[in-house]
């Protein structure tokens, strides 16, 4: 069977540099749609395309998070 999603929009409130330096900085995204309480997520700033560049996000980017699930579970 195929997957089941569901796409929330968001934006990088700001970026967190890392206290050291084994420790990857992180970003703070705010989800537009999410509940009061859950609305902020932070995850390690790197993105890797399907070729294997890296980059990072920016204070301000528009971002899209997709959450998924197997649809046989």
């Amino acid at each position: 069977m195929g997957k089941k999603r569901k796409k929330l929009r968001g934006k990088v409130e700001k970026v967190i540099p890392s206290k050291h330096p084994t420790q990857p900085e992180k970003a703070q995204i705010e989800l537009h749609d999410a509940e009061d309480l859950y609305r902020e997520i932070r995850i390690e700033n790197v993105l890797t395309d399907e070729v294997g560049n890296k980059d990072r996000l920016k204070t301000g980017d528009d971002v899209d998070v997709t959450i998924e699930k197997d649809s046989d579970e």
